[in-house]
């Protein structure tokens, strides 16, 4: 599948090669991820046949310059792609390079109300149901997303959410440190299915009882006070931000690069939006790089 270079054409500085390769579920949000790495200065190729995927890390380290940050979106419907990613991304790593693999999904049933709303059939439905063609399509990508750096679950996120979140996590700054996104849910919406740590925040008074403070958010400085002067609240605080200060170096030698810390209360817009700000505030105080992010924030 891949040509044969003698070992002297060994990219050895592949490392200093930033490369991206995106796959996961159609529907999930692919073509959204592409327009958002553009904007963070990426060459984004589509829909690439897996089998020129170290052809393409080859000619962008050549190449240099604009091709330095170089991004691969991998696409079910080339005639060219196989279920071997494990394989291509070793031959990548053999050669020298260090891809980051990203990969998009979403629930079943999300991602049939998208394929509906544009009247679009899935690509390996065939003579079957929107739904064959998804299960088929999440069987055939189990070893991608097993391999995968950083999962984004899109089921919750809107096109500008997902947007900023993937530019958040792929701009410029040194892409070999862990990158921690601390993530604020509503528990009545679903758990993150992405998330390495899962926090709860309903132990604390709810704003929503507050009449004054009902239709504000968390990210509001009325709302955020009231909640980390709780008793507990600064307790909690503290002892995650030493817990995750405490393993971040561990995590990075491990080779892990991001790490999602979703912070939970009832319907995501007080208590966890308060706390994960404050929480990332304090990460990047301790120099980890750490930003927030609302999932269910405006649902309510």
């Amino acid at each position: 599948m891949f040509p044969d270079l003698p070992a002297a054409q060994n990219f050895a500085g592949g490392a200093d090669t930033d490369l991206v390769v995106v796959t996961g579920l159609s529907g999930g949000g692919r073509s959204t991820v592409a327009r958002a790495l553009e904007n963070v200065d990426f060459y984004v190729v589509d829909n690439l046949p897996q089998a020129l995927m170290l052809d393409m890390a080859q000619l962008a380290y050549q190449a240099g310059g604009a091709t330095q940050r170089t991004a691969m979106v991998l696409d079910v419907r080339s005639r060219a792609f196989s279920t071997d990613l494990a394989g291509a991304i070793r031959a990548l790593k053999e050669r020298g390079f260090h891809p980051r693999v990203v990969f998009v999904d979403a629930d079943d049933d999300v991602l049939v109300r998208r394929f509906e709303s544009v009247r679009r059939s899935h690509p390996l439905q065939g003579d079957g149901r929107l739904a064959d063609g998804i299960a088929a399509e999440r069987k055939l990508l189990e070893e991608a997303r097993e391999l995968a750096d950083v999962i984004i679950d899109t089921s919750h996120l809107n096109v500008n959410q997902l947007r900023r979140r993937v530019e958040e996590l792929f701009s410029s700054e040194d892409a070999r440190r862990l990158r921690i996104t601390v993530l604020s849910f509503g528990f009545k919406y679903g758990l993150p299915v992405d998330a390495d740590f899962v926090c709860d925040a309903r132990f604390l008074p709810n704003p929503y009882w507050v009449p004054e403070l009902r239709e504000h958010t968390g990210q509001e400085e009325s709302v955020s006070s009231y909640v980390l002067s709780q008793e507990g609240a600064d307790d909690f605080v503290g002892t995650y931000a030493h817990l995750i200060g405490a393993t971040a170096a561990g995590f990075e030698r491990e080779g892990k690069r991001y790490l999602t810390v979703a912070v939970g209360c009832t319907g995501g817009k007080h208590r966890s939006v308060a706390l994960s700000e404050e929480l990332a505030a304090r990460l990047r105080d301790s120099r980890l790089s750490a930003y927030a992010s609302h999932r269910d924030l405006g649902r309510e």
